[in-house]
């Protein structure tokens, strides 16, 4: 799945401000974009196209946008544009709303009102302003309109529960587009764009117009994360994931049966995944392999070897040989 890269060191100094203006504007609808310093004008934009949904990566200098009654007239995409602030600071203003955004704040806000956004440096981080956008047109996100409306132009958190699954998933398909196959990005696109609509609909108290579909992703990509950040705990077992999620255990291996991969299958095989990233990690050369082992869940030197060996067709050790990795007994 590809990935469009824009940045401004690849042109002269004094066209850069220009064209991250009109780079910004074909994605958003017509923007009116002015900086104080735009002959020192550094910014750098990454595109994932996920279907009809869009994620992008901004890192720009402190600036001001401004989307005006006029400009709309002139085109308008008709999305909503969700921002999750990774690092710098914003100020907002939509629908008579105002927002003082810091990193780790999600923000709402629609191509089809006027809108004002100023990037700012925050006192803890002065260097550019760094966030992801997710482009979703209006017609897709299955919520009530009016509902979707009260939560423009506000600070919504990214901390804790659907919003710190929804902020990790963005921040993962980033990192990973780059190795993922072509046709992964329609399924891609459905499942940000549930997880998106499962975190509005949290916020704005409308998550019984969730459809059972989008509920079963919703839920499916929690348990997927909670694997992922539990991996080391030699405890995680089906029964462990399912009271922490409040469903049976039944339900869990329902809900897992259809990816064709039983809940203990994915917990091994995430295990065996990080096992062989550290074993051929240069700078984890001097960890002994039962150590690995043991950092992943594994208690039992003997059956993580066995494990190791039918999904990889060799040992630990000699996989660490084969790299090129420098050994030490265990």
């Amino acid at each position: 799945m590809g990935v469009t890269v824009y940045d401004t060191a690849d042109l002269p100094p004094e066209h850069r401000f220009e064209w991250w203006r009109e780079t910004v504007s074909n994605g958003a609808g017509p923007t009116r974009l002015t900086t104080d310093r735009p002959a020192d004008f550094n910014g750098s934009m990454s595109v994932v196209s996920l279907g009809a949904t869009r994620l992008a990566v901004l890192d720009f200098p402190p600036l001001l946008s401004e989307r005006t009654a006029r400009l709309i007239r002139q085109s308008d995409p008709e999305t909503y544009e969700m921002t999750l602030l990774l690092s710098g600071g914003m100020n907002v203003s939509q629908s008579r709303q105002d927002a003082r955004l810091r990193a780790g704040d999600f923000n709402l806000w629609t191509s089809s009102r006027p809108y004002v956004g100023r990037g700012t440096s925050d006192g803890d981080d002065p260097g550019p302003s760094r966030a992801v956008v997710l482009h979703l047109p209006r017609a897709d996100l299955l919520l009530p309109e009016a509902r979707t409306d009260r939560l423009i132009a506000r600070a919504l958190p990214s901390a804790t529960g659907i919003g710190a699954v929804l902020a990790h998933h963005l921040v993962s398909v980033v990192q990973e587009a780059a190795f993922l196959a072509e046709g992964d990005g329609e399924r891609l696109g459905d499942v940000t764009r549930d997880l998106a609509t499962a975190f509005l609909a949290h916020c704005a108290s409308a998550t019984d117009r969730l459809t059972p579909e989008s509920r079963r992703r919703l839920l499916l990509r929690r348990l997927d994360l909670f694997i992922e950040d539990n991996l080391s705990d030699p405890g995680l077992s089906p029964p462990a994931i399912a009271a922490r999620h409040h469903i049976s255990v039944r339900l869990l291996h329902k809900l897992f049966a259809e990816r064709k991969e039983a809940v203990a299958e994915t917990i091994r095989r995430r295990r065996l995944e990080r096992c062989s990233a550290d074993l051929l990690d240069p700078t984890l050369s001097a960890l002994p392999i039962h150590a690995v082992a043991s950092r992943w869940g594994f208690t039992d030197a003997a059956i993580f070897s066995r494990a190791f060996r039918n999904a990889y067709g060799l040992s630990p050790r000699e996989h660490r040989h084969r790299h090129g990795v420098r050994l030490r007994t265990c």
